[in-house]
């Protein structure tokens, strides 16, 4: 396939899944948080370098693109796994087996756990995983790290179980776990068990890439609570219509990166501030290395010299102070949040310290996920990798940020 056959194709800039197909024939299933940008890469001048002649091989017998939009990355993700698991596609799974994948099961007992487990611990004829029975199976997942993102991002909507022992087991450690999950809105509040069953049939629609069945199983929901004038209800049902369309998954946008790409391997240090009508202003850097987030190398910089909400002069002042630490490891790249004014603004520092790094920034839209990476080929790192460590550090800003605050408040 060439990539002048790809204005047929019509690709959007929206997440969703996208087919390789040769006929009838799929030859290979993806996810992607743009289409257009992501298929359209698969054609780019260096693509055997950075996935690898099996994918090369595939788009050369490739004759069509076919692609589904999804509203979120997340539902990209179960979607994917739901279409790898009914086409099993050669150039997805090939020199692989089922034990490699990670899985998604939910379990067969009194109080249903949902839990995230490797294939070779899984009895697929049985169905069991050692003395546990299974409802059912959903995946393979082809990242392991996206698949346990993703159980966290569905938890938040529709809490779930996900403790390594039946509920009710008597272990000090597991009902610890149990106690702060339950206050932080992960597990179940004021356990109704006939609710809970109702919440699990929710979630396993949403694994199993029926993610239209499920708001319209929402919406019904919440017509016949406020018809009946179950209020509280009808909001929960509400709630969760929302929270479905508005989940914050930039932290599965950092794990996209398949199997059949190569991380760079180089460190890169990710940069973002935190502020609060120009109070508690904070800076932040991570650390990303061979595609992982190096959470030990994780700083942070109390803005001192910026009077008012200046972004630009933030960064500036945490790039300075870190290039006055010569003990610490020098970066291969660095990323920064925002656009082509950030990005130049990184770079003036870096020349004025005589320092050669490349600098790709991450720019988001309206909703806060990277829409578009600036200069990441050109600073040798992939877009995945470049929205990790963006991803890392606003996370880590904003966490920061909050604890800031909070000691603040306590004075």
């Amino acid at each position: 396939m060439q990539k002048s056959e790809l204005r047929k194709s019509n690709l959007p800039d929206v997440p969703g899944v996208y087919l390789f197909k040769q006929g009838r024939n799929v030859l290979y299933v993806g996810k992607a948080t743009s289409l257009r940008d992501r298929v359209r890469s698969y054609f780019d001048d260096d693509l055997i370098a950075t996935r690898g002649p099996r994918i090369v091989d595939m788009v050369t017998k490739a004759d069509r693109v076919a692609f589904e939009p999804t509203p979120t990355v997340l539902e990209a993700l179960v979607r994917e796994a739901a279409l790898i698991k009914q086409y099993h596609p050669a150039a997805n799974v090939e020199g692989k087996d089922d034990k490699s994948f990670l899985y998604a099961v939910v379990t067969d007992e009194d109080i249903p756990r949902v839990l995230a487990v490797r294939g070779k611990d899984i009895d697929f004829e049985k169905l069991k995983i050692e003395n546990c029975k299974l409802k059912t199976v959903y995946g393979p997942f082809p990242s392991g790290a996206q698949l346990r993102e993703g159980l966290r991002l569905i938890r938040r909507i529709f809490p779930f179980f996900d403790t390594p022992k039946p509920v009710g087991t008597k272990s000090k450690h597991q009902a610890t776990k149990i106690e702060f999950n339950t206050q932080i809105g992960q597990y179940p509040r004021g356990f109704d068990a006939k609710e809970y069953r109702r919440t699990i049939r929710k979630v396993m629609l949403f694994l199993s890439g029926r993610g239209k069945e499920l708001r319209a199983a929402l919406e019904k929901e919440m017509r016949v609570a406020a018809r009946e004038e179950r209020f509280e209800d009808a909001a929960t049902a509400r709630r969760e219509l929302f929270a479905l369309d508005h989940i914050q998954d930039v932290s599965l946008i950092k794990d996209e990166r398949r199997d059949d790409e190569r991380s760079s391997g180089k460190r890169i240090e990710a940069y973002d501030t935190a502020h609060l009508a120009g109070t508690n202003a904070i800076g932040v850097m991570t650390v990303v290395e061979d595609g992982a987030p190096v959470k030990k190398e994780y700083r942070t910089f109390n803005i001192r010299g910026v009077q008012k909400n200046d972004d630009i002069a933030s960064l500036k002042e945490v790039l300075t102070r870190r290039l006055n630490h010569p003990e610490w490891p020098l970066p291969g790249a660095i990323v920064v949040d925002g656009g082509r004014t950030q990005k130049k603004a990184a770079e003036a520092v870096l020349a004025e310290a005589g320092v050669h790094i490349a600098v790709a920034s991450v720019v988001k839209d309206e909703r806060h996920r990277p829409r578009e990476v600036i200069g990441a080929r050109a600073a040798g790192v992939s877009e995945a990798d470049a929205v990790l460590a963006n991803a890392e550090a606003h996370r880590f800003s904003l966490a920061r940020h909050r604890r800031a605050r909070s000691r603040s408040l306590r004075k």
